[in-house]
């Protein structure tokens, strides 16, 4: 079965509203995301909840880079890193980046320098979720080829992060939106072990905790989340910020977002809600879970009231954002 346009939409419109929801209470504690999520979220008041000096839609470097990786992918007919690893350059060198990882501006730097996108990467322990937040796109792009979506989720991935734990975090995240867009019926414990037989031949570590996941879904939030923060614990990881919640460690925030996706399949909104609600990195969780239950449940089934408002500084809102992934889908159709 073939996705329907609005899949690829509901995708890139769903990574970038649940980034820009999260971006609001980026590195707030998991009780005041708590309260965000009670008193502006389910009330519907989200748009009076900005970030300064940015009003409620705008999104940060998680769908800025995923939005790059389709735009490489439309210019080059193809999925091709040297190409992306040049836009990601770019935008730190023109300054259009909003929010980033140490790791990543490391390893623009690197390139700046004249090293090949191959060795950019950080080396490890240095495992963020860089490179899976923005990796949804490559989901779209090989979601009939499993054995293509591991190796570019992989490629595109070390371009920032070269610690094997992140390209599984890519591959993870990529190969959710893959099933996704399958139109099935979602079973958590099918949909788990299909990304943990993909992610196994990346990183064995990784696949094996989310093989946990599938205990940790019958959890409530707060419980799961208490799991969940400390999955896959490396004491030689040192987080870029020093948040309390869910942390910007790949293991622990995919899982993250994957609890949130499987536990509301056919409600985006209470996804990225429950993505939130966890605190701490919120823009990366809530991008991750939002791109991957836009993908299963198409663009009409994300809050029209609140796509309205999505911009970055101006530019890319909802309506080229919409054209952009359409233009993917039809060359993605065409190969």
């Amino acid at each position: 079965m073939f996705p329907y346009k609005d899949q690829f939409s509901g995708c890139l419109i769903g990574q970038c509203l649940g980034d820009a929801t999260g971006f609001a209470v980026e590195g707030f504690s998991p009780e005041a995301c708590k309260r965000y999520v009670e008193d502006f979220l389910i009330t519907e008041r989200t748009v009076d909840f900005g970030r300064f000096p940015f009003p409620f839609g705008q999104y940060s470097d998680d769908s800025q880079l995923a939005r790059e990786l389709i735009q490489s992918y439309i210019a080059r007919k193809k999925f091709d890193p040297a190409d992306y690893a040049e836009r990601i350059k770019l935008i730190f060198v023109e300054k259009r980046i909003v929010g980033f990882g140490y790791s990543t501006k490391e390893a623009v730097k690197r390139l700046c320098q004249g090293i090949s996108w191959e060795e950019s990467g950080a080396p490890p322990p240095a495992a963020g979720n860089g490179s899976a937040m923005r990796a949804g796109p490559i989901g779209l792009f090989f979601f009939d080829n499993p054995h293509m979506l591991i190796q570019a989720a992989h490629d595109q991935g070390r371009i920032t992060h070269k610690d094997p734990r992140s390209s599984a975090g890519a591959a993870a995240v990529s190969g959710a939106v893959a099933l996704a867009l399958q139109g099935k019926k979602i079973n958590a414990e099918s949909f788990i072990s299909t990304l943990a037989d993909w992610t196994a031949a990346v990183e064995p570590v990784f696949a094996s905790e989310l093989k946990n996941l599938i205990q940790w879904l019958s959890l409530p939030p707060e419980k799961a989340a208490t799991f969940i923060s400390k999955a896959g614990y490396d004491p030689d990881y040192i987080d870029d910020d020093e948040w309390k919640g869910m942390s910007g460690f790949v293991i622990s925030s995919v899982l993250w977002s994957l609890y949130a996706f499987l536990r509301s399949p056919d409600d985006y909104w209470q996804t990225v809600c429950t993505a939130i609600e966890a605190g701490g990195d919120t823009d990366t969780t809530a991008a991750m879970a939002g791109a991957i239950s836009g993908a299963y449940l198409g663009i009409s089934a994300i809050p029209s009231r609140f796509t309205g408002l999505l911009t970055d500084r101006g530019k890319w809102r909802l309506d080229e954002l919409v054209t952009l992934a359409h233009q993917c889908y039809e060359i993605k159709m065409r190969s």
